[in-house]
């Protein structure tokens, strides 16, 4: 079978059940000759201590999906990694590599390879999780070389995340962006909510807009995974 034809298997870890979500899976992005195995932690309160406990639950997962054959898994869900810190992350993940001798890479360290092939070096970021979280993603990728200017949430419960109005996400990142004039980027963490009708309305405002998850669409807007 020519390379091009041959079939590949994707192991893909999403951190929710939610249906909400559907917008965000890989299945009708992937050419015809990729197969998607999606599994899942299944994240119920977002807090701090539920992903601090689910190093093992992630593990086991990607445990599943080698007994699979995946040629290559995707633990996604960037806050129980980013909790790690950078190097954190980058030990477990090649711990797991060698483990089960497959590639694997995390929502955030693609995030972090997105804004370097952009040469993107200070953002504005805007997510769903308290101030405490936020402060973690700060470090996070202050550890990674970056300049993050701010990193603000909005006020929402975790399971309400999906029923967030556009508009309302647009305003939130507006009055950051206004605090911080000399952003290069604007980049939202979080798979739940919907950031793809707003890329447009804020590239027009002359920032480079980056939105976790495969959403697809939009000619400028960067797809984190």
């Amino acid at each position: 079978m020519a390379a091009t034809e041959q079939e590949y298997l994707v192991g893909w870890i999403s951190p929710t059940n939610r249906p909400d979500g559907r917008e965000t899976q890989l299945d009708d992005k992937m050419p015809s000759n990729i197969r998607v195995a999606n599994v899942t932690t299944n994240f119920t309160r977002g807090t701090e201590e539920e992903f601090r406990a689910s190093m093992p639950v992630y593990e086991a997962k990607v445990r599943e999906l080698a007994a699979m054959n995946a040629d290559l898994i995707l633990p996604s869900g960037a806050p129980p990694f980013m909790l790690l810190g950078f190097e954190g992350e980058r030990q477990i993940i090649q711990s797991w590599e060698k483990q089960f001798g497959i590639p694997m890479f995390t929502s955030g360290q693609n995030h972090v390879r997105a804004l370097r092939t952009l040469g993107v070096r200070q953002f504005v970021g805007a997510s769903y999780f308290p101030e405490k979280m936020n402060s973690i993603f700060r470090r996070y990728f202050t550890q990674a070389g970056f300049s993050v200017l701010a990193m603000e949430g909005i006020d929402v419960p975790f399971t309400e995340v999906p029923k967030l109005p556009p508009d309302q996400i647009f305003d939130h990142i507006k009055r950051t962006l206004a605090r911080h004039p000399d952003a290069q980027g604007i980049y939202m963490l979080g798979s739940a909510w919907r950031t793809l009708n707003i890329i447009d309305r804020l590239e027009l405002s002359g920032y480079r807009s980056f939105t976790q998850g495969p959403q697809g669409g939009g000619k400028r807007s960067y797809d984190l995974e």
